[in-house]
């Protein structure tokens, strides 16, 4: 996945919200492909591991409780230049600061219960992806 691939979670709140369909519809209206994508939940050691680069964060337990409170949607999209816009389409991690228009401002409702991830570079874009699925998942 370098350049034109990257990997998201819409996160408990958002499927909690209802939400699911309005962002698809956002993200595929910004012309990004699905080329793979499941509704599940993470386990307690999946969010753990997933997460593991903020284990020395003061925000961890709090991350890792909430991503295992519900199903989420994790998703691999493609796009020529996906992961940077995405990052643009999600916005500001705090919904308050993000864009309108952006998924964050729309249906976000706090910095905590921030309605969706995106992969900050290339290289954890492939990793996230591989997290969640298997090759033979990825059309």
């Amino acid at each position: 996945m370098s350049g034109n691939r990257t990997f998201t979670m819409l996160k408990p709140d958002a499927v909690e919200n209802g939400h699911i369909g309005g962002i698809l519809e956002k993200i595929t209206a910004s012309g990004f492909k699905i080329v793979a994508m499941k509704y599940t939940q993470l386990s307690k050691r999946d969010a753990q591991e997933f997460y593991s680069v903020h284990k020395e964060r003061p925000f961890y337990g709090d991350l890792v409780e909430f991503m295992t409170r519900g199903p989420i949607v994790a998703a691999i999209l493609e796009k020529d230049n996906a992961v940077e816009d995405f990052r643009a389409l999600i916005g500001a991690t705090n919904p308050a600061e993000a864009a309108d228009g952006t998924i964050r401002k729309l249906y976000a409702t706090s910095i905590g219960e921030n309605a969706v991830h995106g992969s900050d570079s290339d290289e954890n874009a492939a990793i996230e992806g591989a997290f969640h699925f298997s090759g033979r998942e990825i059309y």
